[in-house]
C-alpha cells in the first residue's frame, strides 16, 4: 500500500512546492495582488447571487400575486443585479486569466532554465527515462497553471457558495439541505468509482498524441533525407501506427466518459426536480409563497453544485491529475539527472591550463571491446595534437568522452571548464536564428564588432551575411552545405577564443589547403587545437601525434616544433 501511495504523495508535495515557489518569487508579489483582487471579486459574485435569489423570489411572487407595481420594482432590481453580476464576473475572469498567464510565464521560464542547465536535455534523452519533455514544458505547464488556478478558485467559490446558501436552504427546508449533502456525497462516490481509469488513460493519451506529433515534426525537419532515401512508405507505416495507438487509447477514454456521462447527466437532471418535490407540497398547503419554489430550486442547484465538484468536473480533474503527474515525472527526471547518486566511471575534473588523460579506458557500448587502453597523456597550452590511426572508433569515443558525452569506460579526464574548451564534430550544430546570434557568444556580444565578423566571413570565402546582413534569421543547417556549416562553426570558435578546441574529422570534408589555413588561423588566435583526422598532413601543423591502433593500443609521438611558440 505504501508503494502505491508514495507517487501520489510525491506528486502532491511537488504540487505544493510549485505553488510556494511561485508565490515567494518576484512574480509572486504581483500574483498576490491579483489573487487578493480575485478573492474580493468572487466574494462579490457570491453576495450578488444571494441578493439575486431573494430578488428572484420576490419577482416570481409578484407575478403569482398579480401585483403590477411590485412586479415593475422587482424587475428593475433584477436587471440591476444582473448588470452588476455581469461586470463583476467579467473582471473576475479577466483577473483569473492574467494570474494564470503570469504563473505560466514564471513556470515555463523556470522549466526551460532547468532543462537547458548542465546538459539536462541531453541526459534525459540519453537515459530514455522520460518521453517528450518538450511537450511537457510547452503544453503541460500551460494546462497545469490554467487548470490549477481554475480548480483552486472553484473550490474557494464553492466554499463561499456553501456558506452563503446553506442558511438560505436551511431556512426554506432543513430536509432539503440534508438531501443536498447526501445527494452530492453519493454522486461523488459513484463518479469516482466509474471514472477512476481515466487518470491513467489521459496520461497515456498525452504521451501518444505527443509521439504522433513528434513523428510528423521529424518528417518535416528531415524532409530532404526522407525524399532521398525514398522511405515514405516506412514513415507512413510508422506514423499510422502511432495514430492507431492514440485512437485506440482515446476509444477507451470515450467509453469511460460515456459511462460517467450516463450517470452525471441523470444526476444533473434530478437536481432540477428534487427541490420542487420537497417544497411544492408546502406551497400547495399554503405554507410557502410561490417564489420560494424558484428560490429553493436555485439555492439547491448552487449548493449541490458546490458539494458536487467531483461529479461536475471529473473529466477535467482526471486530465489535470495526468498533467500534474507528467510534470512531477519531468521534475523527478531533472532532479535524478543532477543527482550524484551513481557517479560516472570516467571522472572529469577542471583545469583551465591543460588537458590531461589519466589511465583512461574506453569500451565499445555494443560489445564491450576496448577502444582505448590505459591512455595517460598531458597536453599543455600550445601543444597541437593530431589524433589518427586505424582505430577510428577509438578516436570518436575519445572525442565524446572529452566532450562530456556519457561513454563506457573508466579513468580520469582533466580539461578546462565551460568556454575554455570547445568541440567541433564532423556535423556541427548551428542554432537557427540570425548570423550574429549563431556566431557571437552572448557574453562577448559587446566586444565583437560587425566588421570583425564580416572580415572572417570574407577570409573564409563564405557568402553569407553579405546580402541579408548579420540580423537576418535563417535555418543554417538547411541552407548551408556541410563544408559551409563547418567553416561557419569554426568562425564562431575563433570569435569565442577558447583555450582549446577539439576538431573531429573535418579534413574529410575540407580541402587540404583550406584545412591548413584553418589550423594556422587557430594558432594565430592562440587557440590550441586537437584534430582527429585520417592523415598527418603538412609538416609544422602538429607538435604531437596520438596514434590509436587496433585492440585499444596507442602510441604518443612528439615532434620538435618548427615554428615560434603560439603562447
Amino acid at each position: 500500500m505504501d508503494k502505491q501511495e508514495t507517487p501520489l504523495k510525491t506528486t502532491a508535495v511537488r504540487f505544493v512546492r510549485a505553488v510556494k515557489i511561485f508565490m515567494t518569487s518576484e512574480a509572486g508579489i504581483k500574483a498576490r495582488w491579483l489573487l487578493v483582487g480575485l478573492v474580493l471579486l468572487l466574494c462579490g459574485i457570491n453576495a450578488l447571487n444571494v441578493v439575486n435569489s431573494y430578488v428572484g423570489r420576490n419577482f416570481m411572487t409578484a407575478i403569482a400575486d398579480r401585483k403590477s407595481a411590485e412586479f415593475i420594482q422587482q424587475a428593475i432590481f433584477y436587471i440591476g443585479v444582473f448588470a452588476a453580476s455581469t461586470v463583476v464576473a467579467v473582471f473576475a475572469r479577466f483577473t483569473e486569466e492574467r494570474l494564470a498567464l503570469l504563473w505560466r510565464e514564471f513556470l515555463t521560464r523556470r522549466a526551460v532554465k532547468l532543462y537547458l542547465a548542465d546538459a539536462t536535455y541531453f541526459h534525459l534523452g540519453y537515459s530514455g527515462t522520460l518521453t517528450h519533455p518538450d511537450q511537457r514544458i510547452a503544453d503541460d505547464v500551460r494546462a497545469f497553471t490554467i487548470t490549477t488556478l481554475s480548480f483552486i478558485l472553484m473550490v474557494f467559490n464553492s466554499a463561499l457558495t456553501i456558506l452563503a446558501f446553506s442558511g438560505v436552504l436551511w431556512s426554506i427546508s432543513p430536509l432539503l439541505f440534508v438531501v443536498a449533502m447526501f445527494y452530492a456525497a453519493c454522486g461523488s462516490y459513484v463518479t469516482i468509482a466509474l471514472g477512476r481509469p481515466l487518470i491513467k488513460l489521459n496520461y497515456d493519451q498525452l504521451d501518444k498524441e505527443a509521439g504522433f506529433r513528434s513523428g510528423l515534426i521529424h518528417v518535416r525537419e528531415r524532409a530532404e533525407a526522407v525524399m532521398v532515401a525514398r522511405c515514405e512508405e516506412q514513415q507512413n507505416a510508422r506514423l499510422l501506427q502511432r495514430l492507431d495507438e492514440a485512437i485506440a487509447n482515446f476509444r477507451q477514454v470515450t467509453a469511460i466518459n460515456r459511462n460517467v456521462g450516463f450517470f452525471t447527466t441523470g444526476y444533473n437532471w434530478l437536481i432540477q426536480i428534487i427541490p420542487a418535490l420537497i417544497v411544492a407540497p408546502a406551497f400547495i398547503r399554503g405554507d410557502a409563497e410561490f417564489g420560494v419554489i424558484t428560490q429553493s430550486a436555485a439555492a439547491f442547484a448552487l449548493l449541490v453544485g458546490a458539494f458536487s465538484l467531483i461529479v461536475t468536473q471529473f473529466q477535467s480533474i482526471s486530465t489535470f491529475a495526468a498533467v500534474v503527474s507528467r510534470l512531477s515525472s519531468l521534475l523527478q527526471a531533472i532532479e535524478q539527472s543532477h543527482a550524484p547518486g551513481s557517479p560516472l566511471a570516467i571522472q572529469v575534473d577542471e583545469d583551465e591550463n591543460c588537458l590531461g588523460l589519466e589511465h583512461l579506458f574506453l569500451l565499445s557500448s555494443t560489445d564491450g571491446k576496448p577502444l582505448i587502453r590505459d591512455l595517460s597523456v598531458s597536453i599543455g597550452l600550445g601543444t597541437r595534437v593530431l589524433i589518427t590511426g586505424p582505430n577510428q572508433a577509438g578516436s570518436v569515443a575519445l572525442f565524446k568522452a572529452m566532450a562530456g558525452i556519457p561513454t563506457t569506460g573508466s579513468g580520469r579526464i582533466i580539461r578546462p571548464g565551460a568556454g575554455g574548451i570547445l568541440f567541433l564534430p564532423q556535423q556541427p550544430y548551428l542554432m537557427p536564428g540570425t548570423l550574429r546570434q549563431t556566431l557571437v557568444p552572448p557574453d562577448k556580444s559587446a566586444d565583437i564588432s560587425d566588421d570583425r565578423i564580416l572580415h572572417l566571413l570574407h577570409e573564409f570565402n563564405l557568402d553569407v551575411g553579405q546580402t541579408g546582413g548579420l540580423d537576418k534569421e535563417s535555418d543554417w543547417d538547411a541552407v548551408l552545405s556541410l563544408r559551409e556549416q563547418q567553416l561557419l562553426a569554426l568562425i564562431g570558435i575563433i570569435l569565442a577564443r577558447p583555450r582549446f578546441v577539439f576538431l573531429d574529422r573535418l579534413d574529410t570534408t575540407l580541402g587540404a589547403d583550406e584545412f591548413r589555413k584553418i589550423l594556422h588561423t587557430l594558432s594565430e588566435h592562440s587557440i590550441t587545437y586537437l584534430n582527429s583526422g585520417a592523415a598527418r598532413g603538412p609538416e609544422g601543423l602538429y607538435d604531437a601525434i596520438l596514434t590509436c591502433s587496433q585492440n585499444g593500443e596507442w602510441t604518443w609521438t612528439t615532434n620538435p616544433p618548427e615554428h615560434e611558440p603560439i603562447l
